[in-house]
């Protein structure tokens, strides 16, 4: 029995050079994800030429279009580049929060730079993050020339019209791509724009304009396992944390309690998501399974029947398409299901008992030398909810940066048959001890057997 991952559908990448990040491969009903040599040969892709409109647009840009850079505070010697841009004829600079998450969350190892189109470099200051939309914005010294603007009232996008990104590609210099506005993708928490163009490492933090210079996003990131489709965050997440930055008297001086304190609120708007209404219940041998399907989460099985098997297992997975991205080494705020069901088909009482309990015990919780997360504190019982008894495995690790935030595990085994195993999983990734016991309790009393009266399934 394999390792418990929290799946994702979405092979992405961040398009920041330093913070490139894949998610898993998704599952065998999902398109496959891209192999090692072709996701190496897209980052190393150059941009397709601009057309006249784009290169008319870039001339008119360019000067107030940075890269922004982190770098080691001893020798300051570059660690990653992303890009950002001017607003207006301020001193203001929109971009990624994962841009600067390495001087954000650790100040005394890291320092923020800035470079423009002509070569001027100096420091940025940090005034406010967004880590839930993957926005910041910076202090430079120096302005814009007013062509990068956020008014109240955006441009309204249709689909198919041409915008253009800008940004640094894979620190080669700065550069414009083109391409179209294809509507607004619901599948992460938060809304993102689908852009049908090539965003490349680096451009991460840069502007994706209309054609008469509008600002439309912000480059985010793209499809490792498609062709040319990347995603965008909306202008108007940008324009709330610009007035955020209006508002506030002084720049915090603790940006991993702010980090801490979105992401509390986000596990908080996800949790209550999950439980807004009863989990769905689902036939699985002479079990029901609750599942969660929705914009944010899907769902997958397969079977693994042969003839030359002594047991059959079968499998159904669920899992949020997206994941908040916290440092290079950190997502968070996602939910996962998983149930396996195995059978004996040739195998007897004790065998098949030898069977389970090694798939059982193959789960894997985290160990004590993750320098992210508390090693795991587990608890192991033998329960039974209304119908069902269950042998129960509930393991809790702390964030250690942040504080209030946990990871949760959840492990089941039914007991009441001898040859057969209901093993099911969740995992909450990021929630406060309450939710995670919370969802813990709501998916265990949601197990039952298909030949009780269906219940409606659980909700708390």
């Amino acid at each position: 029995m394999k390792v418990i991952k929290l799946a994702s559908t979405l092979a992405l990448t961040w398009a920041c050079a330093g913070a490139a990040l894949a998610g898993p491969n998704p599952p065998a009903a999902q398109p496959p994800a891209a192999s090692a040599t072709d996701a190496a040969n897209a980052e190393t892709a150059p941009l397709p030429p601009p057309s006249s409109a784009a290169q008319h647009l870039y001339a008119s840009a360019k000067n107030d279009i940075l890269q922004v850079r982190s770098l080691l505070k001893s020798g300051r010697t570059q660690s990653s580049v992303g890009s950002g841009f001017l607003i207006g004829t301020s001193n203001l600079v929109v971009t990624n929060y994962h841009v600067v998450s390495q001087f954000a969350l650790d100040p005394d190892t890291y320092v923020g730079e800035w470079v423009d189109t002509s070569g001027q470099r100096g420091n940025v200051e940090l005034l406010a993050v967004d880590v839930l939309h993957d926005l910041a914005v910076l202090r430079v010294n120096r302005n814009g020339t007013g062509f990068f603007k956020m008014p109240e009232q955006l441009a309204r996008l249709t689909q198919g019209q041409y915008l253009y990104s800008m940004g640094n590609p894979l620190d080669l210099g700065f550069a414009i791509s083109e391409g179209a506005y294809n509507g607004v993708i619901a599948r992460s928490f938060y809304d993102q724009l689908m852009f049908t163009g090539p965003i490349n490492s680096g451009m991460s933090g840069g502007p994706s304009v209309t054609a008469d210079g509008s600002v439309a996003g912000i480059n985010v990131s793209k499809r490792l396992d498609g062709e040319l489709v990347s995603f965008l965050v909306p202008g108007r997440y940008a324009q709330d944390l610009l007035k955020k930055v209006e508002a506030q008297q002084k720049a915090p001086t603790d940006f991993t309690a702010v980090v801490a304190g979105q992401l509390l609120a986000h596990q908080t708007a996800m949790v209550n998501q999950l439980l807004s209404s009863p989990l769905s219940l689902k036939p699985m041998g002479p079990y029901q399974v609750p599942v969660r399907e929705s914009e944010q989460m899907r769902c997958w099985g397969r079977s693994n029947v042969k003839a030359d098997k002594p047991f059959t297992v079968d499998d159904a997975s669920c899992a949020m398409e997206s994941a908040i991205f916290v440092s290079g080494s950190l997502q968070t705020g996602q939910i996962s299901i998983r149930h396996q069901f195995l059978r004996g088909v040739s195998l007897d009482k004790l065998r098949f008992a030898q069977l389970a309990s090694a798939s059982f015990k193959n789960e894997h919780f985290g160990s004590n030398k993750d320098a992210r997360l508390t090693g795991p504190n587990c608890t192991e019982d033998f329960v039974k909810n209304k119908d069902l008894p269950l042998r129960a495995v509930l393991c809790v690790r702390a964030y250690r940066k942040f504080a209030g935030l946990y990871d949760f595990a959840l492990l089941t085994a039914s007991t009441d048959q001898g040859l057969m195993s209901l093993q099911s999983r969740v995992d909450a990734r990021g929630v406060s001890y309450e939710n995670g016991l919370r969802l813990s309790r709501v998916f265990l009393e949601s197990l039952s057997l298909a030949s009780q009266k269906p219940k409606k399934g659980a909700s708390k």
